[in-house]
C-alpha cells in the first residue's frame, strides 16, 4: 500500500543528483520508512504529508527502530539482526539529504543504539482476551461490534497482518466455515508473490464469522454481487470521488474496508467495547504476541 507521503518522497528521491551507491542507500531509507508506516510504528499523520514523515520526532523514532533491524527487507541467516554501524551512518546521511531536498532544516542525530519495540501481551492476557471474546460473541451489540470481534478472532486464529486481512474475500472462507485462507504477503516491498495458506478456525473464529457474515450480507446486498471483500465498511464516508467543484461522491457502506480503516476501527474499538485492558494500543503488537505464543507453544 503506497501512502501519499511515500509517493511524494519517491518523487523527491527520483529528482536527486546522486551516485549509484548513494541512490541504493536512499532506496533503503525509503523502504524502511514505508515499512515503518505499514507496521504502524510512526504517527498516523506521517502517512499523509512528507513534512510530517520527515518530522524530527518521527525520524528519531524511525532511526532507533531501524537500528534494531526490524525494518530489514531481507533475512540474514533466517533472522533480522541489528543493522551495522556503516548502515546506521549511511541512514543518517540520507535523512539529511532528504530533509535538505525537502527544504527542511538540518537536524543533528547520533547513532543511538536500538530501541526496544513496544511490549506485547503475555500468554495470560491472551487467554483472558479469548475468554472475553467467547462471552461477547453471544451478545453482539451492533454491526461494528460484530465486525470488531470477527477481525480479532481472525487475528487470533491466523496471526494475519492488517494488510493481509483487508485482501481477504468471502470465498476465502471454506464452505463449512471451518477454515479460512490467508494470502501471506512478503514484507518491506519484496517482489516475492503472496503465499496462500489455509488455516483452521477455532470455535471462537467460527462463531465470530457466523455473527459477522449475515451483517456483511445486509451491508452488501445492493451491490449487485460485485462485493467480494470479507471485511467491508459500515457507513457512508466522504473518501470517494472528488469533483471539480470540491464536492465528493461519498463511498457507500458495504465497500471493501481499507487498511487504514481497519486500523482505525481497532484503535477505537478497544475503548468502545471495553477491551483496552486486554488489547495493546497497536494491532501489530497483538500480532507479534501471537507469533511469540506460536514459537513457545
Amino acid at each position: 500500500m503506497s501512502h501519499p507521503s511515500i509517493t511524494v518522497l519517491d518523487e523527491l528521491i527520483c529528482g536527486l543528483a546522486a551516485g549509484a551507491s548513494r541512490r541504493r542507500q536512499l532506496g533503503m531509507v525509503r523502504q524502511e520508512l514505508a515499512a515503518a508506516l505499514e507496521q504502524d510504528l510512526l504517527p498516523g499523520r506521517a502517512r499523509r504529508e512528507l513534512p510530517q514523515l520527515l518530522d524530527e520526532t518521527a525520524l528519531r523514532h524511525y532511526v532507533q527502530v531501524a537500528e534494531t533491524g526490524v525494518l530489514r527487507s531481507r533475512l540474514v541467516n533466517g533472522e533480522k539482526p541489528p543493522t551495522s554501524e556503516a548502515t546506521n551512518a549511511a541512514r543518517l546521511a540520507c535523512l539529511e539529504i532528504i530533509r535538505q531536498a525537502a527544504g527542511l532544516p538540518g537536524i543533528f542525530m547520533e547513532i543511538s543504539g536500538p530501541v526496544a519495540l513496544r511490549s506485547v501481551p503475555q500468554s495470560e492476557q491472551l487467554a483472558a482476551l479469548r475468554r472475553r471474546l467467547h462471552r461477547d460473541v453471544s451478545t453482539v451489540r451492533s454491526p461494528g461490534h460484530a465486525r470488531f470481534i470477527a477481525v480479532l478472532a481472525m487475528v487470533l486464529d491466523t496471526r494475519a497482518r492488517a494488510g493481509e486481512l483487508v485482501t481477504q474475500h468471502i470465498d476465502h472462507v471454506s464452505g463449512d466455515g471451518r477454515s479460512i485462507v490467508v494470502l501471506r504477503r512478503p514484507q518491506h516491498g519484496t517482489d516475492a508473490p503472496p503465499h496462500r495458506e489455509t488455516l483452521s478456525l477455532s470455535p471462537l473464529g467460527r462463531d465470530a464469522l457466523d455473527r459477522w457474515l449475515p451483517v456483511r450480507a445486509e451491508l452488501t446486498e445492493t451491490l449487485e454481487g460485485s462485493a467480494k471483500a470479507l471485511w467491508v465498511s459500515l457507513a457512508h464516508n466522504h473518501a470517494g470521488t472528488l469533483h471539480d467543484d470540491g464536492s465528493y461522491t461519498r463511498r457507500r457502506h458495504g465497500m471493501p474496508l481499507q487498511q487504514r480503516g481497519l486500523i482505525r476501527s481497532y484503535n477505537s474499538g478497544r475503548h468502545r467495547y471495553g477491551l483496552a485492558d486486554l488489547l495493546p494500543p497497536k494491532l501489530e503488537q497483538l500480532r507479534r504476541a501471537l507469533e511469540q505464543e506460536t514459537v513457545t507453544s
